[in-house]
């Protein structure tokens, strides 16, 4: 199992080195130029219809594609004929990526919202069985994460900790003690927004922290924290933007 230890200080790539218009986050082109930079990735997966892994971010193809569909009322014969912007670039499979990664960076992978938990999580061990590279994964959802923790102890698996969700029950527990003692991650993946929040301060030593998203090296500045692990944006920084 990855020791987070050793990539304390370090930035992860928030849906691989992308920029929406060349290189379309999530994608194919994002990943490789992450890869060529040695830094190490995180992405986000779906289920589709027919029970296939996609790499994408949103429910909703709409804001990369154009097309109002949702991924899991599409099989992915359908999805693989829509393009990301206006680019070239498809939406890849998890099968697509961990070919192209092949173990030369850390993948982080994050489990959207979904109602077929059991079986996104089945499919995804399924597909990670052959995999050696090193991977975290994480979810919003409690649920998740005792479900795989219960299936599997070759990953570490994260806790995503925020003030506002879609989910009325998550944006309950947040405001108690209970959400992470639910939760029994074996790490928490912080927005910067709540990071220096009086009640986060105390699993800033029980746990190791991601943070995200940073946009500045001026933010990582900021939160001037050596042990935090970083989930940055707009990858290579440019000052002042």
């Amino acid at each position: 199992m990855i020791d987070l230890n050793n990539y304390k200080n370090k930035i992860i790539a928030h849906r691989g080195i992308h920029d929406n218009e060349k290189i379309p986050e999530n994608s194919l082109k994002a990943f490789k130029l992450t890869i060529d930079k040695n830094i190490p990735i995180e992405l986000d997966i779906h289920l589709t219809k027919d029970n296939e892994l996609v790499v994408f971010h949103d429910d909703n193809l709409k804001r990369m594609t154009g097309i109002d569909k949702n991924i899991e009322q599409l099989t992915i014969e359908e999805i693989k004929k829509y393009k990301l912007l206006n680019t070239k670039e498809e939406i890849p499979t998890l099968k697509e990526v961990l070919k192209l990664v092949n173990k030369k960076v850390l993948i982080d992978i994050e489990i959207k919202g979904t109602n077929r938990i059991k079986k996104l999580i089945d499919v995804l061990l399924d597909q990670l069985n052959d995999y050696a590279g090193e991977i975290i994964i994480k979810s919003f959802n409690p649920a998740v994460i005792r479900e795989l923790k219960k299936k599997t102890k070759k990953y570490k698996v994260g806790l995503l900790v925020s003030k506002n969700t879609n989910n009325k029950l998550y944006n309950l527990l947040s405001k108690t003690n209970l959400l992470i003692p639910l939760s029994k991650p074996d790490f928490l993946a912080i927005s910067k927004k709540i990071i220096k929040e009086k009640n986060i301060q105390k699993y800033l030593t029980t746990y190791p922290i991601l943070v995200w998203t940073i946009k500045t090296q001026e933010e990582i500045d900021y939160l001037n924290n050596k042990d935090f692990i970083y989930i940055s944006n707009n990858l290579p920084f440019k000052k002042g933007k």
